[in-house]
This record gives structure tokens, sequence and C-alpha cells, in this order.
């Protein structure tokens, strides 16, 4: 059995970014969903991807993810919405109408292969 690969991490600058990305993907109808794991003092929040194709190798695992310094965000989605006033991004419990709703999937522990 071959060897699990680590992922290569991508941090990106905000929560909006990251739930821009999964936006885009979700806008393609591919299912998607945010996880979210403590880590030390922090809370991370993250988008598993693949990137295709790369060379002689059939794709290169990705956790594009963002780092929650404060730890205040609660919430089971992160719901967005862009249209004419602008792109809104937010933690919310529930779903929302008019927004594109990314559940949020809690870990109780880090997985290996993000270490």
């Amino acid at each position: 059995m071959d060897e699990l690969r680590k992922v290569i991490k991508l941090r990106v600058k905000s929560l909006n970014d990251l739930a821009r990305m999964a936006a885009s993907v979700i806008a393609l109808g591919q299912p998607t969903y945010i996880v979210r794991f403590r880590d030390s003092d922090k809370v991370i929040y993250g988008l598993l991807a693949v990137f295709r194709d790369y060379f002689n190798l059939h794709g290169i695992p990705l956790l594009y993810y963002y780092v929650d310094d404060s730890k205040s965000l609660e919430g089971n989605y992160i719901v967005i919405k862009n249209d004419e006033v602008g792109e809104r991004v937010e933690v919310s419990k529930g779903v929302k109408p008019g927004y594109i709703s990314i559940p949020i999937i809690d870990l109780v522990e880090t997985p290996e292969f993000l270490t």
C-alpha cells in the first residue's frame, strides 16, 4: 500500500477568501464543506482540494486554510452572498435564503495527514 501523502498547506488571508473559494466550487455543482479543528490555541478552518494531473502525479492534496486567532466564530455554516451591494460572508447557526450555505464539519482532532 502506498504511503499516505501529506497535504500541501496554503494559508489564505481571510475567512472571506476561504468562503469565496468554497462557493465557487459549489456553484460548479460539487458538494463542498469546510472542516474546523483546534491546533494549540487556534481554530483552523480548512477546505480540502486536489490539484489534478500535476506532471506525472495523479493529484496533489491541498488544504486551503484560515486561522481564527480570536476563536470567536460560532456556527454550523459559512454563508456567502454576492450581489450588486457587495460580498457578505458570515458564520451562521443555520442556512439563510438567498445565500450559498457551506456546512462546517467539526473534527475532534487534527487528522494525521494534516500535521
